[in-house]
């Protein structure tokens, strides 16, 4: 946790900026008895039967300093995707970066042993070389500023039905633009100190 938090501590510097990485799913589902239109009074209404599509994955980078996010709808969330959402991020994204300084949670996806499974060797050693890991505790996903970009998504964006990927991922689009354009940074105020006072009881106490 602390040294999550010493993380988030540090100065803006664009040559290492911190960069959160979450994903989450989204089911798909349309409603095939159609909907209402939006009138004087009354708001948009539709029919409570839906169809399901399945799901898709939404893997989600932001830079909390800056005001900068990204989303990419997949299909799966596997660790071949995971490797792919590493090498966009550090040769498209932060391309002329030295080094992505990363923040995930520790799934058994999230590991430099992805990129292995997804690339050759020198190419999968060249990305990991390029990214500095930092993992939230167990059961601390809290911790990872990227789960407060997907709430926000979540309640501003895909809190409707959408039937297909295609729609999610223009949706999602939109979305990100428009906060983008806003600079919507994240002010964390959490602090190793404040986590030794509020959650003392995690810490060894010494005789």
């Amino acid at each position: 946790m602390e040294d999550v938090l010493d993380v988030y501590a540090r100065r803006y510097d664009p040559q290492r900026p911190v960069v959160c990485v979450d994903e989450s799913s989204k089911e798909l589902r349309s409603t095939p008895r159609g909907s209402l239109p939006m009138q004087p009074e009354q708001p948009k209404r539709e029919d409570y039967e839906y169809a399901r599509h399945g799901t898709a994955n939404l893997f989600l980078s932001v830079e909390p300093l800056t005001g900068r996010r990204r989303v990419r709808v997949t299909e799966r969330r596997t660790s071949i995707d995971f490797a792919e959402e590493l090498r966009i991020l550090v040769d498209i994204d932060y391309a002329d970066a030295e080094q992505v300084v990363l923040v995930t949670d520790n799934l058994n996806t999230h590991t430099p042993a992805c990129l292995y499974e997804a690339f050759p060797a020198c190419e999968a050693r060249r990305i990991a070389s390029k990214i500095e890991w930092h993992y939230t505790p167990e059961h601390g996903s809290w911790l990872n500023m990227a789960e407060t970009e997907l709430s926000v998504l979540a309640r501003q964006c895909l809190s409707r039905r959408m039937g297909d990927a295609s729609l999610l991922a223009c949706e999602v689009a939109a979305w990100e633009q428009a906060r983008n354009a806003s600079q919507a940074k994240i002010h964390w105020q959490f602090t190793s100190a404040d986590a030794r006072i509020k959650l003392r009881r995690l810490y060894p106490q010494l005789k």
